[in-house]
């Protein structure tokens, strides 16, 4: 059982006798409503407050809205509820993550590679500050995973760091940052991600790390995070299973589960070994790497039996929380296991003394002094100015000299559009915006889906056209330079993703290295050089902002010094990547 004294509750008298007169309060459906943290799925106030009031939900975690949309949003669900909510946010690179109109600081690959954990705590501290001032409490964040496989994109742009030590320094350092606000913390995804290249929303993860491999790595990052008093842990949908083995001598192939439903590396590994005293929430759980294991109704349940506290996200409401309440009812939950996860719940909810009204949400005024502030910008300039980084130059391409090499050709290719109502990558204009203002001219290549968007479908009309890359000479006397600019995200769609060009043997394929000096820009994943080895000069951005546009551009012309470091990962294991 919790002993909400200890760290991390630290609580005193008053936190106590709050926690243990709610519960005493509680009716069972109360009880059971605790133990989810909901999507809002209903968007007009009066719906909201009907769910609320009826499923009684412990945390609220939202997508999308500003500022004033987001704060309206989350005051209204407070004064809702009888016992005051968690209210989480993912803010993996600043405040951008919970507010549209937040500020992207850095990414964690970023932070690493600028090798100052300084970084980490300007993420920590702008997401902490921007998300408390619209009643965010609980912070999903940061990552604790650790970049193993290059493959592996879910996390490439999130872990901190290649290796045990540099991530621990770099989440230590954002977690410090988030606690300069009335926030708490939740380090993800327990036992760990970066080792595959799989994605749990897709497909149960593995990390197939030996156990003294893990104990070297994984262990080593949350064991010290617990002992320095981390509030919570997300455990994944990822199995361990060479832990599971030594943990349940003799468990076959087929019961080996995820973590969310592995009573041997929660209960036994986390609580047991680890000495975990937190609250414990599954990942989201309409992930396939927890769905495809087992039913539903077997699964809600299992999940806090097996000894997590709250349960992300519900597929229905109303069925879900039948599912957790039979559970209860059936002994699949005991009444101790039911009792010790309210306890951290409300524990939780007491650290951050959400019982008093004036922790329950900022004043409405603390959003305007903070969100998108001149400090907040400028912390994100400095991580720019700090962490960009050349990967590679092997032919001294650089500086380029906009005086000297003016005409610019841009090449700019992102992910695949999923939508009709695609128009443009906006991202794009930026570039070409920045590229102008260092001083070049700039023609854009011709992209298929900005055809198809610009003129409506023309078949193989344009398929034709893109194939096309013209006399090689014309291009060499009207080019100085190209810059091939790939800004690819992908997520819980396919299990890597890699540069895609926009039409089979587009004309975008990288002809025009072997013609004129060529500069490779990655405005988010770190490793595109596995599909463009042959480009001899490539600079990781990390961010597609104009902020970190700019400040790549600066450092390719020679305005701005390159600082950051780039890890051997960038290279993929491959010779040719490194020419």
């Amino acid at each position: 059982m919790v002993n909400l004294r200890e760290k991390p509750f630290y609580l005193d008298e008053e936190g106590i006798k709050w926690v243990e007169d709610t519960l005493a309060s509680m009716t069972l459906d109360e009880k059971v409503g605790q133990l989810f943290v909901q999507m809002k799925h209903d968007f007009t106030p009066e719906a909201q407050k009907a769910t609320v009031e009826k499923y009684h939900q412990g945390g609220l975690r939202w997508q999308g809205g500003d500022k004033n949309a987001v704060y309206e949003q989350n005051k209204h669900y407070q004064e809702c509820s009888k016992i005051p909510l968690l209210i989480a946010a993912n803010c993996d690179n600043g405040g951008d993550g919970c507010l549209s109109d937040g500020t992207f600081v850095a990414t964690a690959a970023e932070a690493a590679a600028g090798k100052n954990p300084q970084t980490a705590y300007d993420m920590g501290y702008v997401a902490g500050r921007e998300a408390a001032s619209v009643g965010v409490n609980w912070m999903f964040n940061p990552c604790a995973d650790i970049f193993m496989n290059w493959r592996n994109t879910i996390v490439n742009t999130r872990c901190f760091g290649d290796h045990a030590d540099e991530v621990i320094s770099n989440i230590r350092a954002y977690i410090n940052g988030i606690h300069q606000s009335n926030i708490a913390c939740c380090c993800k995804h327990f036992p760990g991600d970066g080792v595959e290249e799989r994605d749990q929303h897709l497909v149960l993860g593995v990390n197939d790390l030996s156990v003294e491999e893990w104990d070297n790595s994984f262990r080593k990052v949350y064991q010290t995070m617990i002992d320095e008093g981390l509030e919570s842990i997300m455990v994944g949908h990822i199995a361990l299973p060479k832990m599971s083995r030594k943990l349940r001598p003799g468990i076959k192939d087929e019961e080996i589960m995820p973590a969310t439903l592995s009573p041997e590396l929660i209960t036994d590994l986390l609580r047991g070994e680890m000495g975990f005293n937190g609250v414990v929430i599954t990942d989201a759980s309409h992930m396939a790497g927890i769905a495809c294991m087992e039913k539903r109704e077997v699964a809600v349940p299992k999940a806090i039996a097996c000894g997590c506290d709250m349960f992300l996200f519900s597929n229905d409401i109303e069925e879900d929380f039948h599912y957790m309440k039979a559970g209860i009812e059936n002994g699949t939950i005991s009444e101790e296991r039911l009792d010790d996860a309210l306890h951290r719940i409300l524990g939780l909810k007491a650290r951050l003394k959400l019982y008093k009204p004036e922790n329950v949400m900022a004043a409405p005024e603390l959003k305007e002094a903070v969100v998108g502030c001149e400090e907040h910008l400028k912390l994100a300039e400095e991580a720019a100015k700090r962490c960009i980084t050349l990967v590679k130059d092997t032919k001294h391409y650089l500086p380029v000299n906009p005086e000297k090499k003016r005409r610019a050709h841009l090449v700019y290719i992102s992910s695949t559009p999923t939508t009709k109502a695609y128009t443009g990558d906006p991202v794009k204009q930026v570039v070409i915006e920045e590229l102008k203002r260092a001083g070049f001219t700039v023609d854009v290549h011709p992209n298929f889906h900005d055809l198809e968007a610009e003129e409506g479908p023309q078949g193989m009309k344009h398929m034709l056209l893109m194939m096309d890359c013209g006399k090689m000479e014309d291009f060499r006397k009207n080019h100085d330079v190209v810059f091939l600019v790939i800004n690819v995200k992908g997520y819980a769609q396919e299990n890597e993703v890699r540069l895609r060009w926009s039409c089979n043997h587009s004309s975008e394929l990288p002809w025009y290295l072997t013609e004129v000096p060529t500069i490779g820009i990655s405005l988010n994943y770190t490793t595109h050089l596995i599909d463009v080895p042959q480009v001899h000069c490539f600079v990781n951005a990390y961010g597609s902002t104009r902020t970190s546009v700019r400040e790549a551009i600066a450092k390719i012309t020679g305005k701005s010094e390159f600082k950051g470091v780039a890890s051997d990962t960038v290279f993929c294991g491959k010779w040719d990547t490194r020419l």
